[in-house]
């Protein structure tokens, strides 16, 4: 499902925010345990954990490994989210796993987890193994051994993101040879896929180049990722699919392939793309809504006038359609970063790459498949276009839930629940107490009657 049918469509789950992926919202792993699949989850969960109901093993997985938010120290697996809100962030299922904190780099030791699951589990029998590395979030850390081979890339962010990249890859070579050395590969599909939002961070070390903009906003370089499938039940071996793939479409695609049931009443927002992806058959997919963010910073001049009445451009949003994108309101930082320009001393030369902003423009069109680079815009030449669009926007905004962006809850501070983070929200006693006494109440008052 899009972010606009889940509520979460206004930045990320904070560590102290009571919110979570909706409980009404059913998940792959649920759906794939329904046709006998084993389900593991390692790595980062990311999802929200305020209630015992919002963890990993509540919501589908047999066993979870890992931590339960964005980031955190790669070695100790603490992080704090502000100063003097800090905790350990790893567990083994529903507890903490203090036991695993031995310093190892959590790359390796997820690999280690699913080496250790592979081992374990009969080859014969289905299983879904969700493998969410942290690498390469920040903060850039990486194990000594794998900065040897980048001491000629001045910029210290860059040579430790490549370090870290390294790691990784030499962690998705070992789960490979796990899967074949205990009898899954011939018979296994591997998806290689970035979360929904993740364009590099040019100032950690990241790199969209040539794409625009970063990670965080609607740009190419903050949305457009990279991914690949790699099996030996694909058809066509070493191609390139340029369709129009959504991070959505993993749900029934492997729903699919699994031959599970996608129930009629859920109205989901992917689609099965497996021939696509094995054939090379065109995509069933025609759009795909970037997002639509009502909270984010509205734009000064956005206006209903400047979306010809249909749509209000001051909201921050962006669709797709076939070769078209369209973004209104406030899309976030815009310039091309070239990586050749980072040294030590941050960016300092890229200003001929500078957006100058003309001023009051909340409109943007571009032909993404003759223009990835987003560097002509062509919403005053195809005013006709970006009136489709506008309303095609507008037909999604009709079926979004309202955002669930809660206040902070001072409960969640680590100090309160044994200097680890984890779900704090319990129900309030005391309403429970004034519940019962008023249940109570109503029962002498019938007694009377």
């Amino acid at each position: 499902r899009y972010q606009i049918h889940t509520g979460l469509q206004h930045s990320i789950i904070r560590p102290t925010q009571p919110n979570c992926l909706p409980l009404d919202n059913v998940t792959l792993p649920q759906k794939l345990k329904e046709v006998g699949y084993s389900t593991h989850m390692v790595g980062k969960w990311h999802l929200g954990f305020y209630r015992r109901e919002c963890m990993p093993t509540q919501r589908g997985f047999d066993t979870f490994f890992g931590s339960l938010l964005g980031s955190g120290d790669y070695y100790t697996h603490f992080k704090c989210d502000s100063p003097g809100i800090c905790g350990y962030d790893l567990y083994e299922n529903d507890n903490a796993a203090w036991d695993h904190d031995t310093g190892i780099y959590s790359t390796q030791m997820y690999t280690q987890k699913v080496q250790q699951i592979l081992a374990s589990h009969n080859p014969r029998k289905p299983i879904f193994l969700y493998i969410a590395y942290q690498a390469v979030h920040s903060p850039l850390q990486a194990p000594g051994k794998y900065f040897e081979h980048y001491r000629s890339i001045n910029n210290i962010n860059r040579r430790r993101y490549a370090a870290m990249l390294a790691c990784l890859d030499e962690a998705i070579n070992n789960v490979t040879l796990a899967l074949k050395e205990y009898g899954y590969y011939e018979n296994s599909i591997i998806i290689y896929s970035s979360d929904n939002d993740k364009g590099g961070q040019p100032m950690a070390g990241g790199s969209n180049w040539p794409l625009r903009g970063s990670k965080g906003t609607y740009w190419e370089g903050g949305i457009r990722a990279v991914g690949f499938v790699h099996s030996p039940l694909l058809k066509n071996k070493g191609s390139v699919c340029k369709e129009l793939v959504h991070i959505t479409d993993w749900f029934p695609t492997l729903l699919t392939l699994a031959e599970g049931q996608i129930d009629e009443d859920i109205q989901l927002d992917g689609y099965d793309i497996w021939e696509t992806i094995s054939e090379g058959r065109r995509s069933p997919r025609v759009d795909i809504l970037h997002n639509i963010d009502p909270i984010y910073t509205k734009a000064k001049n956005g206006s209903w006038a400047a979306g010809y009445g249909i749509w209000n451009t001051a909201i921050q949003s962006a669709i797709r359609v076939n070769n078209w994108k369209l973004l209104t309101g406030n899309p976030g930082y815009s310039d091309w970063v070239p990586p050749q320009a980072f040294s030590n001393a941050g960016p300092n030369r890229w200003h001929n790459e500078r957006v100058s902003w003309s001023a009051g423009k909340t409109v943007w069109l571009f032909n993404i498949t003759a223009d990835p680079y987003e560097r002509v815009d062509l919403s005053t030449r195809y005013p006709d276009v970006v009136k489709q669009l506008l309303r095609r926007l507008s037909q999604f905004n009709k079926t979004a839930v309202p955002v669930r962006y809660p206040p902070k809850d001072p409960r969640s501070n680590p100090k309160l629940n044994g200097g680890v983070w984890g779900p704090w929200f319990k129900e309030d006693e005391k309403k429970k107490k004034s519940d019962k006494s008023k249940g109570a109440n109503k029962q002498k008052k019938n007694k009377k009657k």
